[in-house]
């Protein structure tokens, strides 16, 4: 028994990674499902939404930086 689970199980190792590779290089399942379900979960960007965002960041870097502004100033 133990000789026929190390030929399957070898068997398994070889087989799987060679069938992701062969179906990862499938252009139309590619273009059919992964670019599909990339747009369903990240729908293209609004403008406000990008605005917002582009806002925010700023907002965080100013205060990041008026926080080491101060601490340094405490330090000195």
């Amino acid at each position: 028994m133990g000789v026929k689970l190390e030929v399957f199980r070898m068997t398994l190792y070889l087989t799987f990674p060679v069938a992701m590779f062969w179906i990862a290089n499938q252009a139309e399942w590619f273009e059919d499902y992964v670019i599909q379900r990339k747009r369903e979960l990240w729908p293209p960007e609004r403008e406000d939404q990008r605005r917002e965002l582009e806002e925010f960041k700023e907002r965080i870097r100013k205060q990041r930086e008026e926080k080491l502004l101060r601490a340094a100033q405490q330090s000195s």
